[in-house]
């Protein structure tokens, strides 16, 4: 049998990227969003049939909704050989603003608490098979705090924090944890964005990199590497010139914007 993809947010750029990757390679896909039309008819449009794909109804903020959907994943195709935890949000917050205080509750509610409970239904069986690869997707924005990106980049650097405390906690199960830091890709989350964007990819382009990595089972991988270069820089530069770098950048639209 084919082995099988299981996929957040898959209903546009990243994920539905990272979805045709893996068809392409010759997975079975598990496909969890929101919106599951856009999915089916995704689907549909590349000839990809109900023995190939089956879409989950999901809403990774809510806990209980993305576990049932890991559940009945499992008990309709089995246990993945992939689960990458794709779904995300990235809105601005000014932390003077009362309403953005809960956009920053939000934000954390999906990137963070909603990536842990993607991996959750899928844990006990694979490390009871003894292999399989959980993926978190971060960013480049989880190793220094861009003003104007509190909620963001504070919920990319927990979801590296994480996934490294969880791939400790599987080591010894033949379950790899991989985190992959994707820099600019073109999609709806980044086509808003008032700065520059140097080394922008094509979401095909970041998801033939990514798969890659997945397969290869690598901890932790910054894409595309020019921009790991650029985070090895941030990480080391002190703080006083990495404040004056960034002084006058564009900040990340707010909701209310």
């Amino acid at each position: 049998m084919k082995p099988l993809a299981f996929v957040t947010g898959a209903s546009s750029g990243i994920g539905q990227a990272l979805a045709a990757r893996f068809h392409e390679a010759g997975y079975r896909l598990a496909l969890a969003a929101r919106r599951t039309g856009e999915i089916e008819a995704w689907a549909a449009s590349r000839g990809i049939g109900a023995a190939d794909v089956q879409v989950y109804g999901a809403d990774v903020a809510q806990i209980d909704s993305i576990v049932a959907a890991g559940a009945a994943c499992i008990e309709r195709q089995g246990v993945p050989e992939v689960v990458i935890a794709n779904a995300g949000i990235s809105v601005g917050i000014d932390t003077e603003d009362r309403g953005d205080l809960d956009v920053l509750a939000e934000t954390l509610a999906i990137n963070n608490v909603g990536l842990a409970a993607t991996f959750h239904p899928f844990v006990a069986a694979m490390r009871a098979r003894g292999r399989g690869r959980l993926v978190g997707i971060a960013s480049v924005a989880a190793i220094r705090g861009l003003p104007g990106h509190g909620a963001y980049c504070a919920s990319k650097a927990g979801v590296v924090a994480y996934c490294e405390s969880l791939r400790g906690e599987l080591r010894a199960s033949g379950v790899k944890v991989v985190t992959l830091l994707p820099g600019y890709v073109d999609t709806p989350l980044t086509r808003g964005n008032r700065y520059g964007m140097p080394f922008l990819l094509q979401p095909e382009t970041f998801a033939d990199r990514a798969f890659l990595a997945i397969e290869a089972g690598v901890s932790y991988r910054v894409i595309p590497w020019q921009m790991g270069v650029v985070v090895k820089l941030m990480r080391v530069l002190p703080n006083p010139l990495f404040d004056l770098a960034v002084q006058g950048r564009g900040r990340k639209k707010r909701r209310t914007e």
